[in-house]
């Protein structure tokens, strides 16, 4: 049986489990706020750095952590914050924060009426800056979108003329070359034969395909080619959905140490920076500060004279040293979280005048991480003495991404309403799911957004 067409009784413990932790939840938000409440008595505040002018600032992906954190900034430096997500997701534990002054929902992206929504709710709020913190599928219709927006208010988001640039991972790799940038070989694949045809033989190094449209299912499949034999390398490329009209790239794998960064980025300058070593499924961030690896994004940046997000993922190869781009994300990254505590990232995505530039996250930031994801790390190391105290050293020395004691009702909301009502629809829809996303705020499925 597909993972994904998971029995009933997968989901129904699910939902039981997370309504049975609801005492957990309370007890962690109980300590969280009267920790964070003595922290302040005794003077330990987080600084903040209030905007000269209050702005009204519009903000997508609401049921994304990142979201949450990018209101909460931007509402410490006392801006007002709208908050939008698609109405399939109207239960976003999101909209509850103090940080949000209003939500609304709108069309799914590839609606045609998109951009008409968002245009209404810039016109009817006075909104000044817009945020997206798109999806992958989203991305590009918040690019199609820039041309109109832009009339209205600021939008920090690439435009549709450098959207194809970085989003598709083939066109990237030619346009960092073209720079003198180092990335792996890349190769496009439009039809299985591209690959059954290819000379392996003449490179010193394996290669993965990867699908240039964004598929949640596939995107972690390292399965190295050329396979032991060439029925196997067959029976491998014919089952995946290659065609002209959904490319592959087929990329040189570079052995090494991953790393995924966020920037954003203002007429070409970096405003803000921070990179992490890549971790399984991207639910834990600590800052590891590479400067070959700001380099490279401040070059491209600077070159392309980007403005908007762009997380990029790179790879330092264990053979050579050098640092290789892997791919271009043209959005919000959740290592975002990493600067929960800083009081400029507000004003750096504004493009105000700030000390220094790119901000990274403080000295003082603890790693992120969710906690009900590292609770079922725990459950399930307890056979793996040496995993289980990792787990624990995990929790004790980071942050929860979405906890925080003054903002503490999204924290509840999102195990013990989001999430659970996400589940009792799947239980009438019955299309199963391969695993809970805490931080995204969604079920992973087949087809799914």
């Amino acid at each position: 049986m597909s993972p994904f067409r998971s029995p009933l009784p997968k989901t129904v413990a699910a939902f039981l489990a997370l309504e049975c932790a609801l005492p957990l939840s309370l007890g962690v938000m109980l300590i969280n706020m009267l920790w964070g409440t003595l922290r302040a008595l005794l003077g330990a505040r987080s600084p903040r750095a209030i905007a000269s002018q209050r702005k009204t600032v519009l903000i997508s992906g609401g049921k994304m952590t990142k979201a949450l954190q990018l209101a909460r900034s931007f509402h410490a430096a006392g801006h007002r914050v709208i908050l939008v997500e698609s109405s399939k997701y109207w239960l976003t534990a999101h909209r509850f924060s103090r940080a949000v002054d209003r939500f609304y929902c709108i069309p799914k992206p590839d609606a045609p009426d998109y951009a008409d929504a968002l245009v209404a709710i810039v016109e009817r709020e006075g909104v000044d800056v817009y945020v997206p913190v798109c999806s992958p599928a989203a991305s590009p219709y918040d690019s199609a979108a820039l041309p109109r927006l832009s009339r209205y208010c600021d939008v920090v988001h690439v435009g549709p003329e450098a959207i194809r640039e970085l989003d598709d991972k083939y066109v990237f790799a030619q346009t960092a070359a073209s720079l003198g940038l180092r990335a792996p070989k890349s190769v496009l694949v439009t039809d299985p034969s591209d690959v059954l045809d290819y000379d392996f033989a003449s490179e010193r190094r394996d290669f993965i395909l990867k699908s240039i449209a964004y598929d949640s299912i596939r995107r972690l499949d390292l399965t190295r080619l050329p396979r032991a034999t060439r029925e196997e390398t067959e029976a491998f490329v014919r089952a995946l959905p290659i065609s002209r009209e959904n490319p592959w790239v087929m990329q040189e794998f570079i052995p090494g140490t991953e790393y995924c960064t966020h920037g954003t980025l203002r007429d070409g300058q970096l405003r803000v920076h921070c990179c992490c070593r890549s971790s399984a499924f991207q639910v834990n961030y600590e800052n590891d500060a590479k400067p070959e690896i700001e380099r490279w994004v401040r070059r491209f940046g600077e070159a392309l004279s980007l403005t908007g997000q762009a997380s990029m993922d790179f790879i330092e190869a264990d053979d050579d040293g050098q640092i290789y781009a892997i791919e271009c994300n043209p959005r919000t990254h959740s290592a975002i979280t990493l600067f929960y505590n800083h009081p400029d990232l507000a004003a750096a995505y504004r493009g105000e005048a700030i000390a220094h530039a790119p901000i990274e996250p403080l000295p003082s930031s603890r790693p992120t991480y969710w906690l009900y994801h590292e609770l079922w790390r725990l459950v399930t190391s307890i056979g793996s003495p040496r995993q289980f105290v990792e787990r624990l050293r995990v929790i004790a020395s980071g942050k929860d991404a979405v906890l925080d004691w003054r903002d503490p009702l999204p924290f509840l909301m999102l195990h013990h309403w989001h999430i659970p009502l996400l589940l009792l629809r799947d239980i009438r829809e019955r299309r199963g799911w391969l695993r809970i996303d805490f931080n995204i705020g969604k079920l992973v499925q087949i087809g799914g957004d």
